[in-house]
């Protein structure tokens, strides 16, 4: 994995509804190295995770500042202590022999809620370092809460997809049409 990944794995995280394992596991469903490996005994664990990464989500959303950088910055580093990434290179996966190389953060026998945990700090971490806190919203549509990493070229994203754009949008022209 890359940096691009972690910082989704994060957001999922962040995003997921952690009600039960079968929950997590699909919204881990990109990783399933992972997320079959998840149990339920994984979730108050992740639940924790996913609170720290909406804390600090919420805090890049705040007005701007010193403060706000301040929580930033104590909430990721309070989940990269508790969740510390062990690096490590790997090269497993390539096609024609040759390596696919990527690094895990975690070692090999790691427990996947330890690795999940990890990743999702070290991918937020990354994600501020490559983007700034500037970039990160939340989605405007109605009955949607969902966190993004806004990457377009005006940095004018207020959804989370197509699906709550054109939800709104449509809802919008018929609002108008009724006036």
């Amino acid at each position: 994995m890359d940096s691009a990944d972690y910082i989704e794995v994060a957001l999922r995280l962040a995003n997921a509804e952690l009600t039960d394992v079968e929950a997590v596991r699909a919204a881990l469903r990109d990783e399933p190295w992972w997320a079959d490996r998840l149990r339920d005994s994984d979730l108050p664990l992740l639940r924790e995770v996913s609170e720290g990464l909406r804390r600090a989500l919420a805090a890049m959303m705040a007005s701007d500042g010193p403060a706000q950088d301040e929580t930033v910055r104590t909430e990721i580093n309070a989940l990269l202590a508790a969740h510390p990434p062990r690096p490590r290179l790997s090269g497993h996966g390539g096609h024609d022999g040759a390596p696919n190389w990527h690094v895990h953060v975690a070692g090999p026998d790691a427990p996947a809620v330890d690795e999940v945990a990890a990743a999702a700090a070290w991918g937020l971490a990354q994600g501020i370092v490559a983007h700034g806190t500037a970039r990160w919203g939340r989605c405007e549509a109605e009955g949607c809460s969902t966190y993004y990493l806004d990457t377009s070229t005006n940095q004018a994203k207020r959804f989370c997809s197509p699906r709550c754009a054109n939800r709104m949008h449509v809802a919008a022209f018929r609002a108008r049409k009724r006036s």
